[in-house]
């Protein structure tokens, strides 16, 4: 029985998709649900797996091919198994008769001796016999063995294959086509600056009664909630705090009109092999800092693998960015369309600060506000970042609402 094998269904927001990599070859054989082929959209990667065992008969879209929803990539035989090659076919029938060959004329063994042999794959022609009447004995057996295991001793590895090495002033050069995830970030990211009137604010941040914070309650907070306590969880609820204080920085421009969004869905910036993605934290407002901190362990694990769904980077009224786990002192982040305001974070770094008077070294942090100047006033993105490094510097504001 023959079954087409589809294009998953694409979302609206999603025109068509490229093939990017097959992961079986026509006339191999496949399991049930084991991954065939890889296809890359502009905002995901979506695997394709088996419908059922069986045999891929054809492939109708090679990798590079573009394709829409629902396309049929490829037919499989259900049931059947896949044929052996002509080479396979050739070495199976000297390899036949030469099994024949040597048990004519193999020596006679004991019951023993040969099921020895059967489970080292010995054969018994090879086998030096000393037994009474010209049998192989145990004894025979166990001696070919070591001799085999001496033999591939001292076979001297074969040398690995060294690269050709440049020819003198040669400079190597490499071209490879950029991904429609890469070419799709990218557009947004163009557009983004020439679309907004993109504007940047920047603070500072005293990391100190956090981190005392974290070193306190980190062992009980693993023990209860079986994940560790991060930095991003706080500035998740810092944000929505200030969110609330600040609606302005929540809401996104659609053509003429204001949309005011009356719930919180904080994107977090996510870098993976492919590209940035920004999985989508939904209702941020009303769950607490263990749950945040599992979902943004799992979309990372996610990121990683390529496995992020189109629905989990949908939407999101605001975005943070953390590009001090790469090391950024400083940075200006871009804005992620419709959104108008994008919070980067950056490296902890220990600086002398002034304070009461007195130089002391603390930990601190740069931080950048990025804004679409056409709604949010310079005013309203100064406060909104102000209340942040409040509520960071002051943990029990959180709880206390003020």
């Amino acid at each position: 029985m023959s079954i087409e094998i589809k294009a998953p269904q694409f979302p609206e927001s999603v025109a068509d998709g490229t093939v990017a990599t097959w992961h079986k070859k026509e006339g191999e054989q496949v399991s049930r649900d084991e991954l065939l082929v890889d296809i890359e959209t502009d905002k995901v990667v979506l695997e394709v797996v088996a419908p059922a065992d069986g045999v891929l008969a054809k492939i109708h879209h090679g990798e590079g091919d573009t394709i829409e929803s629902l396309a049929v990539l490829a037919v499989l035989t259900a049931g059947a198994a896949a044929a052996p090659s002509a080479a396979a076919a050739e070495a199976e029938a000297p390899a036949e008769q030469a099994t024949a060959a040597s048990a004519d004329v193999a020596p006679a063994a004991g019951p023993a001796a040969r099921k020895r042999m059967a489970e080292a794959g010995l054969d018994p022609s090879k086998v030096e016999a000393s037994g009474k009447g010209g049998r192989i004995t145990r004894e025979d057996v166990d001696n070919a063995l070591k001799q085999r295991e001496q033999q591939k001793v001292a076979a001297p590895a074969a040398p690995a294959a060294a690269p050709a090495p440049l020819a003198a002033g040669e400079r190597e050069e490499r071209r490879v086509p950029m991904t429609r995830l890469r070419k799709r970030i990218a557009e947004r990211l163009v557009s983004a600056q020439h679309t907004a009137a993109m504007l940047t604010t920047f603070n500072e941040v005293n990391m100190k009664p956090i981190m005392d914070m974290r070193k306190h309650y980190q062992a009980d907070f693993e023990k209860t909630h079986g994940v560790r306590l991060g930095f991003m969880s706080f500035f998740a609820r810092a944000c929505v705090e200030a969110l609330k204080r600040y609606p302005s920085v929540n809401a996104s421009i659609d053509g003429d009109d204001i949309v005011y969004h009356g719930y919180y869905d904080i994107g977090v910036a996510v870098s993976g092999d492919r590209g940035l993605v920004v999985p989508v934290l939904r209702d941020v407002d009303q769950k607490g800092l263990a749950e945040i901190e599992n979902e943004i362990i799992g979309y990372g694990t996610k990121a990683r693998e390529g496995k992020l769904s189109i629905e989990e980077m949908t939407g999101g009224t605001f975005t943070i960015s953390n590009g001090g786990v790469f090391g950024s002192l400083m940075s200006t982040p871009i804005l992620n369309p419709p959104q108008t305001a994008i919070l980067g974070m950056h490296k902890i770094q220990e600086r002398p600060m002034a304070v009461d008077g007195k130089v002391e070294i603390l930990p601190m942090m740069y931080l950048a506000v990025s804004y679409d100047h056409r709604l949010i006033d310079g005013r309203e993105a100064v406060q909104f970042l102000v209340a942040i490094k409040q509520f960071i510097e002051d943990p029990a504001r959180l709880l206390l609402d003020i």
